[in-house]
């Protein structure tokens, strides 16, 4: 398959920004100078990003848009046991302070003034739960990322107790079925399993949130009175949230008995939250706070119903701005708050498709199997044969999310022959991330009854061209890709800017920049498409029902072996088999000896017998 070369046109919904800005090179450095010389600065909005695999520290101009510098650092994950994902919170915690130095470093040797930041925007990876002392500081628990699976018992068990075992049960107020994925199924482990964490709720110690929370409260003084809040787009992912009243519904909290005392207080996505109270930076307002999806379709300016993004980051986010009012998926989307850009302003929803799995399969191939030494290594290998020659990859790693959630899933890979090499096994990742993606795509267009004309994409992977091509292709639409593709902090920052109080950054669309944007069209005909989109489908369905959803505790939130279905049967048959054979073993002998005990009998009473 030919790799494609985008075009180059213009875009008046995506803001501008400067292109390669992870390159941190003498060139580029000497180049935002020169830049920065050229023209006037005028207020500057920094952002937090804080994501699954990094954390970022971004500044922009709040008058062009424009990136004048930044600094990222990797976060660590941990795997204590299958299926389980966990982050240090004090490691995040830290990571943003570096970040944020090392960025201040960076503006004063551009000859750039620090105290031109008039605020922070927050974006964070959502789902992810942490609680923690509110009068030590300390984290009770590590961090459980959004990926993580030992909720799965939970679950089970939440969903045995609603009326049909419906998982859609809680739906009409919250707009999400009852997953792993969700912030309240994890609280509620940790409430459960965790006597730190237990022990701190009893004691009035305990405070809940996800990782924005924690950053707020943290960097506005912590326990010597740090800010305990949330915006709407957070909350609304917790399932503990009613995204009609927009606050924290009782009911909700009693089902899954959270006390509601522990939970952060909820704001608007744009509103003057604290101020920083150390570092460089302290007095700067925190005044933009937004989960990173949300994050991106208000950096890709997607203000207008029907406007649709997709990010393709560690899992990969396509949402669809519904308006005013909440959309109800009958194709197995999320409905979820997208922005309340104001304390005053009405809320604007989205339709969600959420996949787990997309820059994480990367991330696999490279430190699980091997394959590639660096992710850029990807897209050359796959380019080299350009086709995954009958090989079907499933990364199922955490269970499917959008539009099937099920979490028995397991990844697959099929159609494999003794052709089969590592370059087929490359295109295949890439062609998972495209195919999961047309899924979400195909739901989205039922629910809203208008089919997308072009896919809009951000995140990192959208720096994979053949990627990028290979997506027009599986969905048959141009796909346009702004020059900067990271608008996730660009979203925060705008947030940030355009708050009450700051105003530094105009959301009126006359006021937003005109910037040039890369498009891919489809470069396959419709048949060949659906051909593969087909044989996709197919695998997927060998993927389902791998694992029960039932796993039997062993205490500690352990499960036992036979929380593997096919694992139990097979233990089960095999004892059964043992059994079996012994009984008949015995049965054989005591018949095989019965004639010789009758044949002494009736000799000893001079009896002859037949048998």
């Amino acid at each position: 398959m030919p790799t494609g070369s985008g075009t180059i046109k213009k875009n008046s919904y995506t803001p501008v920004l400067t292109p390669g800005y992870r390159k941190e090179t003498a060139h580029t450095n000497s180049r935002m100078a020169a830049s920065s010389n050229r023209i006037m600065l005028g207020p500057l909005v920094a952002a937090i990003d804080q994501g699954t695999s990094s954390t970022r520290f971004l500044v922009f101009n709040a008058k062009t848009a424009e990136l004048l510098s930044h600094h990222q650092v990797e976060i660590k994950q941990s795997f204590p046991k299958e299926g389980w994902v966990e982050e240090d919170p004090k490691e995040i915690l830290q990571s943003v302070y570096e970040c944020m130095d090392r960025t201040c470093e960076k503006l004063t040797q551009l000859n750039i003034d620090i105290s031109n930041i008039k605020a922070i925007g927050v974006t964070n990876q959502r789902e992810t739960t942490l609680v923690w002392d509110k009068e030590t500081g300390e984290p009770l628990y590590n961090a459980i990322v959004w990926l993580d699976l030992r909720t799965q018992s939970t679950v089970e068990r939440l969903i045995s107790k609603t009326p049909g075992r419906n998982k859609n049960h809680l739906k009409h107020k919250t707009g999400l079925p009852i997953s792993t994925y969700f912030s309240a199924v994890k609280l509620r482990w940790l409430l459960d399993n965790v006597d730190e964490v237990a022990e701190a709720v009893v004691t009035h110690r305990a405070m809940f949130g996800t990782v924005d929370s924690w950053l707020i409260w943290c960097l506005t003084g912590g326990k010597s009175g740090g800010v305990h809040c949330t915006d709407v787009t957070n909350a609304s992912r917790t399932m503990l949230f009613n995204i009609h009243t927009l606050d924290w519904d009782p009911e909700l909290c009693k089902y899954f008995d959270i006390p509601m005392e522990i939970l952060p207080k909820v704001r608007s996505s744009s509103e003057i939250y604290g101020l920083m109270t150390s570092g460089s930076l302290t007095g700067i307002p925190i005044s933009g706070c937004l989960g990173d999806q949300s994050a991106a379709l208000v950096g890709q300016m997607c203000f207008q119903d029907g406007q649709a993004k997709n990010t393709y980051g560690t899992g990969c986010f396509l949402l669809r701005n519904t308006g005013a009012k909440p959309v109800m998926s009958d194709h197995g989307l999320l409905t979820t708050v997208a922005y309340k850009l104001g304390r005053d302003k009405p809320a604007c929803y989205a339709l969600e498709g959420s996949v787990a799995i997309a820059g994480a399969v990367v991330r696999w191939l490279k430190d699980n199997l091997g394959i590639i030494q660096t992710s850029t290594e990807l897209e050359k290998l796959a380019a080299s044969v350009g086709t995954s020659y009958g090989c079907y990859f499933v990364p199922a790693f955490s269970g499917l999310y959008a539009p099937y959630w099920e979490p028995s899933a397991r990844g697959i890979i099929c159609g494999l022959t003794q052709f089969t090499n590592r370059s087929h096994l490359a295109f295949a990742a890439l062609e998972a991330v495209c195919f999961q993606t047309r899924e979400i795509l195909d739901a989205m267009n039922q629910d809203s009854g208008i089919p997308l004309t072009q896919l809009q994409v951000d995140g990192g992977m959208t720096s994979n061209r053949l990627l990028m091509q290979l997506q027009a292709d599986i969905l048959c639409i141009p796909v346009v890709k702004p020059s900067m593709p990271e608008t996730t902090a660009l979203g925060a920052a705008m947030a940030a800017g355009a708050a009450e109080g700051v105003s530094v950054w105009s959301l009126r669309p006359e006021d937003l920049s005109e910037v040039t944007s890369e498009k891919f069209e489809p470069q396959i005909n419709p048949e060949e498409s659906e051909f593969r989109y087909a044989r996709w489908k197919k695998a997927v369905q060998r993927a389902m029902n791998w694992e029960t959803t039932e796993p039997v505790s062993i205490g500690n939130g352990e499960t036992s072996i036979f929380s593997s279905l096919p694992l139990g049967f097979y233990v089960v048959g095999s004892m059964c088999m043992l059994i079996g054979a012994k009984y008949i073993s015995g049965q054989c002998l005591f018949f095989a000896c019965l004639p010789l005990c009758l044949l002494k009998k009736n000799r000893n009473h001079n009896v002859h017998t037949h048998f």
